[in-house]
């Protein structure tokens, strides 16, 4: 069964975009659009203290009526953050995103950012091991 560290390494982009909370939102979702990303990790240091998203954003300052010039990341952000280890599999990642209703997770190791994968990334994991699957079945049939 495939691990988030196997995720990680599979990925194409291996860049972990972060931002403060004492960005302006701003600033998060100016990064977000320019690099394509449906959230960012909010750090303070080397800390992880939350996680702005979209949802965060259209949720907290648009339908409030706030200002993302004002609103700082820190006021928005999601402070509950649940992350994962290298250790942790594919499966294990898809229950607690589907439990908990997220997109993303922080992977932590030793507590320091090692990775940030999305439901996305994992997605694509279990598709590429049902197909590896499927090929091998293929070959002991035809053997």
């Amino acid at each position: 069964m495939t691990n988030v560290a196997q995720v990680i390494q599979d990925k194409s982009q291996q860049t972990i975009f972060t931002i403060t909370p004492h960005s302006t939102v701003l600033e998060a979702i100016s990064l977000m659009a320019e690099k394509g990303i449906g959230a960012v990790v909010v750090m303070d240091q080397d800390k992880v203290v939350g996680i702005l998203s979209e949802r965060d954003y259209t949720r907290k300052v648009m339908l409030m009526e706030r200002t993302s010039k004002q609103t700082l990341v820190s006021e928005i952000m999601t402070t509950k953050v649940v992350t994962v280890t290298k250790a942790t599999s594919v499966e294990d990642c898809l229950d607690l995103m589907t439990d908990r209703h997220l997109r993303h997770l922080p992977v932590i190791e030793n507590e320091k950012l090692v990775g940030f994968i999305s439901i996305g990334d994992l997605v694509k994991a279990v598709m590429d091991d049902q197909r590896k699957l499927i090929e091998q079945l293929q070959q002991y049939i035809a053997s």
